[in-house]
């Protein structure tokens, strides 16, 4: 486990991108409409429990020819609806990929009194803005997040996200 400041221990295999299986079946078509998906700021793969979706995004992840595109990997649970938690974990999948992004969200985050989230990811926003390569960002099973402050925050994010 890694801590990111203040923030107590973070399970470091939350932000790790699934291995493939052996047996993996091609997905040819459905790769190729994620290449295109690619391309949009959001890209929603929604499928009931068991359809691969998981799978899907690690197999495209695998197959993306390296175009300096990152990928940073969130995988969520019911405990990450903690808009501080959830937030400080993505910022440290973001580190992974991008590193030195997000240190003022984190400091932010840390404070006694955390500020509106708009405050948290400007800074962020504008640290990826920076960024000199695309990062793609999944957050696997985010279907299991129901608090309005997290959906605010990443609609938040999708609305102000820079061109890579």
């Amino acid at each position: 486990m890694t801590t990111l400041d203040n923030a107590g221990p973070l399970l470091e295999t939350k932000l790790y991108v699934p291995r493939l299986r052996r047996g993996l079946v091609a997905r040819p078509r459905l790769i190729e409409r994620m290449n295109r998906g690619g391309e949009s700021k959001l890209t929603l793969i929604s499928a009931p429990a068991g359809f691969g979706k998981t799978t899907l995004l690690t197999e495209w992840l695998a197959a993306a020819p390296v175009d300096g595109r990152s990928a940073a990997w969130l995988s969520l649970d019911p405990g990450d609806n903690q808009p501080a938690s959830v937030w400080t974990y993505l910022v440290a999948a973001l580190r992974a990929v991008a590193p030195g992004v997000g240190g003022r969200a984190l400091s932010l985050l840390q404070g006694p009194q955390p500020p509106p989230i708009e405050t948290v990811l400007a800074p962020l926003l504008n640290e990826l803005g920076a960024a000199p390569n695309d990062v793609v960002l999944v957050l696997d099973d985010y279907h299991v997040i129901d608090a309005h402050d997290i959906h605010n925050g990443v609609a938040f994010l999708l609305d102000h996200l820079p061109p890579q």
